[in-house]
This record gives C-alpha cells, sequence and structure tokens, in this order.
C-alpha cells in the first residue's frame, strides 16, 4: 500500500468518515481539501444502475455547463474550404481538412475536440483507430458532426461537454476548476445530473442514480447524497 502524503492525510482529516454530504456542502468541501499547487479540475463520478453492456441501456450525451468547465479547449475544424471562414470566426484553433488529416495520421494530436460536416465523414472514418481511443472521433449524437459548424464551435468554447457510460455503469466528467466558487460547482454538478436523469434507458429497473462523488486533482472523493441533487 502506498504511503499517504501529509496533504493527503489532512484533506482526509477534513472530511467526516462514512458521511454522504449534500451537493451544497460537498461542492465547498472540494475547494477546502484541495492542496495541489495549481488550479485542479472538480470532477463527478457517477454510477447508474444501467448494464452499459445492453444497448438498450446506453447512457450518452451532452450538456452545457452554465458556467463552462474553465478548461481552454483547443477545437479542431475538419471542414470544406467553404466552411472555413465560419469556422475560424467562431473560434476553432485549427481548421482545415486533406492537409490536417495528414497530419493526424503522422502522429500531430494537440487538440481536444473534432467538428466536422456530414459530407467529410467519409475522409475522417480511417482516422476511427487514432482518434476513437482517446474519445475525439466526431459523432452526431455528440453535436460534433454539423452543418451548423459555428454553432457547434461556440458551444463547446462555451462550456458543453459529451459524456458516456464507462464498462463499469460510471459517468466521469470535468465540471469546472477549484477556483471556481461553490456556487458554480454546484450549478455545474446539478446540470449534468439533471441531464442524466432525462437519458434514464426505460430498460434500467431499480435505483438509476447509485452514487455520486466529488473530487478534485489528487484530493480524495467526497461522497454526495443523490437525493440531495435529484428529485
Amino acid at each position: 500500500m502506498g504511503r499517504i502524503t501529509k496533504n493527503m492525510k489532512l484533506a482526509q482529516e477534513k472530511l467526516e468518515k462514512g458521511k454522504v454530504y449534500s451537493m451544497t456542502e460537498a461542492a465547498q468541501l472540494v475547494k477546502d481539501i484541495a492542496f495541489a499547487k495549481f488550479d485542479s479540475s472538480v470532477d463527478i463520478d457517477i454510477r447508474l444502475g444501467v448494464d452499459p453492456r445492453k444497448a438498450n441501456q446506453m447512457v450518452r450525451g451532452v450538456v452545457s455547463l452554465p458556467h463552462g468547465t474553465g478548461k481552454i479547449v483547443r477545437v479542431l475544424a475538419l471542414v470544406t474550404p467553404d466552411k472555413e471562414s465560419e469556422a475560424k470566426d467562431a473560434g476553432a484553433d485549427y481548421v482545415g481538412l486533406d492537409d490536417v488529416i495528414a497530419k493526424i495520421k503522422e502522429g500531430w494530436l494537440d487538440f481536444d475536440v473534432v467538428i466536422t460536416l456530414p459530407s467529410v465523414m467519409g475522409k475522417i472514418g480511417p482516422l476511427g483507430k487514432i482518434l476513437g481511443p482517446r474519445g475525439l472521433m466526431p459523432n452526431p449524437k455528440s453535436g460534433t458532426v454539423t452543418m451548423d459548424i459555428g454553432k457547434a464551435i461556440k458551444e463547446i468554447k462555451e462550456g458543453k461537454i459529451d459524456f458516456k457510460v464507462d464498462k463499469f455503469g460510471i459517468v466521469h466528467a470535468s465540471i469546472g476548476k477549484v477556483s471556481f466558487d461553490a456556487k458554480k460547482i454546484e450549478d455545474n454538478a446539478r446540470e449534468i445530473l439533471n441531464t442524466i436523469v432525462k437519458l434514464k434507458p426505460a430498460a434500467a429497473k431499480g435505483t438509476y442514480v447509485k452514487s455520486i462523488y466529488l473530487s478534485s486533482t489528487m484530493s480524495p472523493g467526497i461522497q454526495v447524497e443523490p437525493k440531495s441533487v435529484i428529485s
């Protein structure tokens, strides 16, 4: 077992053993126990009562966080020449098509989100083995394959994120920074939880939201009472 650092021990001492906190309490506590020397991310982990191996119990969606993520998101727009100006005006960090696809095949991956057009997906398909495992492959369900390139880019820059339940039935997402005030962290957490509740599969039986944890980079997780967020 690894040795617990002094900072981690201090952080754990601020948590009451066995206590499940309200979202309001947790949003403040995640700030209080953060000890990283940088502005760490605030993450939420939501365990769902679904079986992701079954197609009718997959949970995937997008949500626009009211206060954004606090992260600088690098957007790559793979578009035809007639859409390049629209992409640049909306704030895309990189714009191109064939030349950029060639760079990606050579190993370039200095971007966080790819936005593209339906007509371009045929060219992007071969990149699936590179982009897919990294969660970068454009998908109509996440709004990253669209004719409205400008709108999609602006939404992502303003805090729109996509999420997907993993093979263990857990949704992981970054919902802010420790520098956010507690109310903004709480607002963002409630927004993603409300969206996930709306996406409950009809085939899911029993308790849907089984557990919720908030944490920051390197800090212990804080268990949140689902009833304090979900009515």
